[in-house]
This record gives C-alpha cells, structure tokens and sequence, in this order.
C-alpha cells in the first residue's frame, strides 16, 4: 500500500494534458505588440489593412514513421517480400493576431488559428 502512494503522484502527472492553443493564447489578448513579439518572437509575416495590423506565425513539424520490410506477408505468389516505403506526416499550424489602436500603440484584439498540428 505504501508503495502504491509513492507511485500515485506520478501517475496523475502522467494523466496531466495540456491546456487547449485557445486557452493558451488568450492571455495574449490586449498586449501591445511590442510585448507579443517578446512573448512569441518575430512574425513570419506581417499584413496592414485599414490602420489595422495583422502578425501571423506559423509551425511546421515532420514525422516520419518507418517502413515496414514485411509488408504484405512474407513471401509472394510472384516474387520476394514486398517493402513499404517510410510515411512522413508533416503538420502544420498558422497563428494570426489582429492588433488595432493607434499608430506605434496597436494591442491585440484577437487571434485565429488553423491548420493540422494545432494543438
């Protein structure tokens, strides 16, 4: 029994997950952009329309998962042992932050997000 309480505080971090990017993100609403660009780093882009400015940041990320030598079975009715080529799976997320005010005092305002690897 005792054992089983040292162990219970790792198993409830293992269970932990992370916060939602939504949940994440929204303490960056109503910061100026200097303090947005010190909290997430320079933009990949940056768009102006309307007095309004917009920063966008994006993420990439690539697996690549092993083929398999054996795929298929052993042995064929014609020939040797069929061999699936690796599989890359690359995700993808772009982050943009509407920021309005004034010039040289925009605050953002909100943000969108999409792509597959948001998370």
């Amino acid at each position: 029994m005792r054992h089983l309480l040292l162990f219970l505080p790792l198993l409830l971090a293992a269970c932990a997950t992370e916060p939602p990017l939504e949940v994440r993100l929204q303490p960056l609403v109503g910061k100026t952009e200097a303090e947005l660009v010190q909290a997430l780093g320079v933009p990949n882009a940056t768009y102006e329309v309307d007095g309004n400015r917009f920063l966008q940041y994006e993420d990439q990320t690539s697996t690549v998962y092993p083929g398999d030598p054996f795929w298929g079975g052993r042995y064929r009715r014609f020939g040797g042992p069929i061999y699936s080529p690796p599989l890359v799976v690359t995700r993808t997320c772009a982050i943009t932050f509407a920021l309005a005010g004034q010039k040289g005092e925009h605050r953002v305002g909100s943000f969108t997000f999409r792509g597959n690897g948001c998370r």
